[in-house]
């Protein structure tokens, strides 16, 4: 199936070969797991814990969401503005430039058309109402950053990629051009031709992998994305590591940080922060403005669907982080620090239709009615 994506060969192969997280059979994390990150105790789900009801994982209806096209349409006036778009996706434009990270528009997290967990909330805008695209950002293979339909749909523009090293095998499988791929290894740095753009990848506690055969064989990155005045760090997918304070040392300070707070878990506190990790990575990143991402779109975990977000809220110190919690699909300035809203509570319906998902037709509707019934209750594990 093309969705795995490709393995590396070649000079992209003794690329990986090199790396110090290389232990001569795959790529691993670097650091110890830090005293108490993950509950000895907790008992890794299982998928029998998966298969109770959807109740509280998935909300009763869609969330509001905003258009934010006539947003974009007007220059952001503090030159930095985010949108999220859903999970990891989010639009950054940044000193006249637009960077997507993690572009997610298919239905399922997964590599199959009718297994896997699918989307309870669409994404407020479709590719084709995107605006032009300055460079997109993935920071690992996992389904629900790395999306097939999606990155077939974007080969059809000119669009350059920057991601971690290996995971241009699959982007090249997938119909871009090598010329249009940069692939990074932690702490390397790259200038966007053309822009005032520069994106530096840094390093994650988490792992890669689209199959049962190519586990850790791709890096994971977090992401530095850089403009000609503002910073913004893009967590990606990673448990709590001290090179948090590496990378506010060498990289930082943040005009935002967009820190992963879903698909949480006790045993998992080495590969996902959750929320109270997130605020402790956010404090070793050095403060100020903090979005969490990675909510609010799969059901990834066994949690409700709303812990990630609610707990985030109560938990925030507002000495030290000031939380930005955009609608889905709102343009916002992370610079007028606007009060904290908890717009997720309201039972209104969007005021945006959102846009249909890109997937593959299934055979029957039959088919589609027990394949989503399955996969709303079994969670794709490679997240």
């Amino acid at each position: 199936m093309r969705s795995f994506g490709s393995q590396s060969r070649g000079e992209r192969l003794e690329r990986l070969h090199d790396l110090p997280q290389w232990d001569g059979e795959r790529l691993r994390n670097v650091h110890p797991v830090l005293p108490g990150l993950r509950d000895a105790d907790a008992t890794r789900p299982t998928l029998r814990d998966f298969l109770r009801t959807d109740e509280g994982r998935r909300p009763p209806q869609p969330l509001p969401s905003m258009d934010p096209r006539e947003a974009w349409a007007r220059r952001a006036d503090s030159r930095l503005r985010v949108t999220w778009l859903g999970h990891s996706t989010v639009l950054i434009e940044i000193d006249g430039y637009r960077v997507l990270t993690d572009p997610v528009w298919g239905q399922r997290a997964s590599p199959f058309r009718l297994l896997g967990p699918s989307r309870f909330q669409p994404v407020p805008v479709s590719l084709r109402q995107m605006p032009e695209i300055d460079a997109v950002v993935i920071s690992h293979d996992h389904y629900d950053h790395l999306d097939y339909p999606t990155i077939r749909a974007l080969a059809k523009s000119s669009v350059p990629f920057i991601t971690s090293l290996g995971v241009g095998a699959h982007l090249e499988a997938w119909g871009i051009a090598p010329e249009r791929i940069t692939e990074l290894t932690w702490w390397q740095r790259h200038r966007v031709p053309g822009t005032g753009l520069s994106v530096t990848a840094a390093p994650s506690q988490h792992f890669s992998g689209r199959g049962l055969k190519d586990r850790n064989m791709t890096l994971w990155s977090s992401m530095v994305i850089e403009g000609e005045r503002h910073r913004v760090f893009f967590s990606g997918d990673t448990g709590l590591t001290t090179e948090y304070e590496a990378i506010r040392d060498r990289l930082g300070p943040f005009d935002l940080t967009m820190l992963e707070v879903g698909a949480f878990h006790p045993s998992w506190g080495d590969i996902h922060l959750g929320p109270d990790n997130a605020l402790t990575a956010h404090r070793m990143l050095g403060g100020g403005v903090l979005m969490p991402v990675h909510w609010g779109t799969f059901a990834l975990s066994t949690h409700d669907w709303d812990q990630p977000v609610e707990t985030l809220l109560a938990q925030a110190d507002p000495n030290h982080s000031h939380l930005l919690l955009p609608r889905l699909g709102e343009a916002v300035q992370p610079a007028e620090r606007r009060p904290a809203e908890a717009w997720w509570r309201t039972s209104q319906r969007s005021d945006a239709p959102g846009a249909e998902a890109i997937s593959t037709p299934p055979d029957s509707a039959a088919e589609a009615s027990e394949a989503d019934t399955l996969s709303g209750k079994v969670p794709w594990p490679l997240d």
